[in-house]
């Protein structure tokens, strides 16, 4: 197999998981509005751009969805659609993550070792 191929092939699957997975966190962002209001108002400030990924963006703002999330307080809440959104939004993350290491691993495995 030549590893130009492999290096293609796990990079597609991890753009469009990565597409994914900031689709369904605007989706949740959304819903949050509705759930959450005081988080909502932590990440979004009023702007409408309620969650830049940009460089430009508040960080801290990104940072406190990030532990909302990481930390599993979502686990709380009565709505059981926003509580099943948060685990989709959690588990594409790490999907996303582990799909990253893959593709460092076959950069490596491809450069270093020939394949």
């Amino acid at each position: 197999m030549n590893g130009d191929i492999l290096i293609v092939a796990v990079f597609t699957v991890t753009l469009i998981n990565f597409a994914r997975y900031l689709s369904s966190l605007r989706a949740l962002v959304v819903m949050l509005r509705d759930a959450n209001p005081l988080l909502y108002q932590q990440i979004c400030r009023g702007d409408n751009n309620f969650f830049s990924l940009s460089p430009q963006g508040d960080i801290s703002r990104q940072k406190r969805l990030y532990q909302y999330i990481r930390s599993q307080e979502y686990l709380h809440h009565h709505d059981e659609v926003f509580v099943g959104k948060c685990n989709k939004v959690r588990h594409l993350f790490i999907l996303n993550a582990a799909l990253s290491g893959a593709l460092l691993a076959t950069f490596f495995l491809v450069a270093f070792a020939g394949w």
